[in-house]
Protein backbone atom coordinates (compact mmCIF):
# COMPACT_ATOMS: atom_id res chain seq x y z
CA UNK A 1 0.00 0.00 0.00
CA UNK A 2 1.20 3.54 -1.13
CA UNK A 3 0.63 6.31 1.13
CA UNK A 4 1.35 9.71 -0.02
CA UNK A 5 2.29 12.49 2.33
CA UNK A 6 3.30 16.33 2.54
CA UNK A 7 6.22 17.31 4.45
CA UNK A 8 7.41 20.83 4.63
CA UNK A 9 10.99 21.86 5.47
CA UNK A 10 11.55 25.77 5.67
CA UNK A 11 8.98 27.44 2.65
CA UNK A 12 9.40 24.51 0.65
CA UNK A 13 6.63 21.36 0.38
CA UNK A 14 7.80 17.92 -0.57
CA UNK A 15 5.77 15.23 -1.82
CA UNK A 16 6.65 12.05 -0.69
CA UNK A 17 5.30 8.62 -1.58
CA UNK A 18 5.79 5.86 1.30
CA UNK A 19 5.43 1.95 0.44
CA UNK A 20 4.89 -0.13 3.21
CA UNK A 21 6.43 -3.85 2.69
CA UNK A 22 7.77 -6.66 4.61
CA UNK A 23 11.28 -7.75 4.87
CA UNK A 24 9.52 -11.33 2.71
CA UNK A 25 8.50 -8.79 -0.04
CA UNK A 26 12.14 -7.15 -0.99
CA UNK A 27 13.05 -3.90 -1.89
CA UNK A 28 10.66 -0.73 -2.76
CA UNK A 29 10.66 -0.09 -6.41
CA UNK A 30 10.61 3.48 -6.79
CA UNK A 31 8.28 5.55 -9.99
CA UNK A 32 10.38 7.80 -11.80
CA UNK A 33 8.82 11.37 -11.86
CA UNK A 34 9.49 14.13 -14.37
CA UNK A 35 9.71 17.55 -13.39
CA UNK A 36 8.31 20.34 -15.20
CA UNK A 37 10.09 21.36 -17.86
CA UNK A 38 10.47 25.04 -16.77
CA UNK A 39 12.37 23.85 -13.99
CA UNK A 40 14.46 21.28 -15.86
CA UNK A 41 17.80 22.63 -14.95
CA UNK A 42 21.06 22.32 -17.19
CA UNK A 43 23.11 19.16 -16.26
CA UNK A 44 24.45 19.78 -12.92
CA UNK A 45 28.55 20.77 -13.08
CA UNK A 46 27.99 23.04 -16.38
CA UNK A 47 28.32 26.31 -15.67
CA UNK A 48 30.62 28.34 -13.21
CA UNK A 49 29.63 26.82 -9.69
CA UNK A 50 29.20 29.43 -6.58
CA UNK A 51 30.08 27.93 -3.52
CA UNK A 52 29.32 29.25 0.31
CA UNK A 53 32.48 30.56 1.87
CA UNK A 54 31.43 29.74 5.41
CA UNK A 55 28.90 27.92 7.13
CA UNK A 56 25.93 29.53 8.07
CA UNK A 57 21.88 30.69 6.82
CA UNK A 58 20.91 31.68 3.70
CA UNK A 59 18.53 34.78 4.68
CA UNK A 60 17.47 35.50 0.85
CA UNK A 61 18.14 34.23 -2.90
CA UNK A 62 18.02 37.18 -5.02
CA UNK A 63 17.83 35.20 -8.56
CA UNK A 64 15.81 32.64 -9.97
CA UNK A 65 16.62 29.94 -12.76
CA UNK A 66 16.92 31.86 -16.42
CA UNK A 67 18.04 35.25 -14.45
CA UNK A 68 20.77 36.92 -16.80
CA UNK A 69 23.30 38.19 -14.01
CA UNK A 70 26.81 40.39 -14.31
CA UNK A 71 29.89 39.58 -12.31
CA UNK A 72 29.29 41.44 -8.93
CA UNK A 73 25.56 40.90 -9.17
CA UNK A 74 24.08 39.65 -5.44
CA UNK A 75 23.50 35.94 -6.07
CA UNK A 76 22.04 34.87 -2.16
CA UNK A 77 22.68 36.57 0.92
CA UNK A 78 24.45 34.20 3.45
CA UNK A 79 23.96 35.24 7.67
CA UNK A 80 27.00 33.61 9.66
CA UNK A 81 27.70 34.85 12.89
CA UNK A 82 25.47 37.01 12.98
CA UNK A 83 26.42 39.15 9.90
CA UNK A 84 24.98 39.01 6.15
CA UNK A 85 27.18 38.21 3.48
CA UNK A 86 26.21 38.98 0.04
CA UNK A 87 27.51 36.15 -2.25
CA UNK A 88 27.89 37.86 -5.45
CA UNK A 89 28.23 36.19 -9.50
CA UNK A 90 31.59 35.55 -10.28
CA UNK A 91 31.17 35.62 -13.81
CA UNK A 92 28.14 37.35 -16.42
CA UNK A 93 25.81 34.67 -17.63
CA UNK A 94 22.40 33.01 -17.18
CA UNK A 95 21.48 31.37 -13.59
CA UNK A 96 20.92 27.64 -14.54
CA UNK A 97 20.36 25.84 -11.47
CA UNK A 98 19.93 27.14 -8.04
CA UNK A 99 20.41 24.56 -4.82
CA UNK A 100 19.09 26.18 -1.82
CA UNK A 101 16.24 28.53 -0.79
CA UNK A 102 15.33 30.76 2.04
CA UNK A 103 15.73 29.24 5.46
CA UNK A 104 18.28 26.71 4.29
CA UNK A 105 21.52 26.02 6.24
CA UNK A 106 24.46 25.20 4.55
CA UNK A 107 28.15 24.20 5.22
CA UNK A 108 31.36 25.95 3.88
CA UNK A 109 31.84 24.78 0.33
CA UNK A 110 28.05 23.96 -0.48
CA UNK A 111 27.19 24.91 -4.36
CA UNK A 112 24.72 27.28 -3.84
CA UNK A 113 24.28 28.56 -7.71
CA UNK A 114 25.14 27.25 -11.25
CA UNK A 115 25.75 30.37 -13.70
CA UNK A 116 26.02 28.97 -17.45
Amino acid sequence: MIKVYKIKVADKVYEVEVESISEKEGTIQTPKSTAPAAEAPVKVGEGTKVEAPMQGLIVDVSVKVGSVVKAGDVLVVLEAMKMENAIVAPVAGTVNLITVSKGDTVDGGTVLVTIA
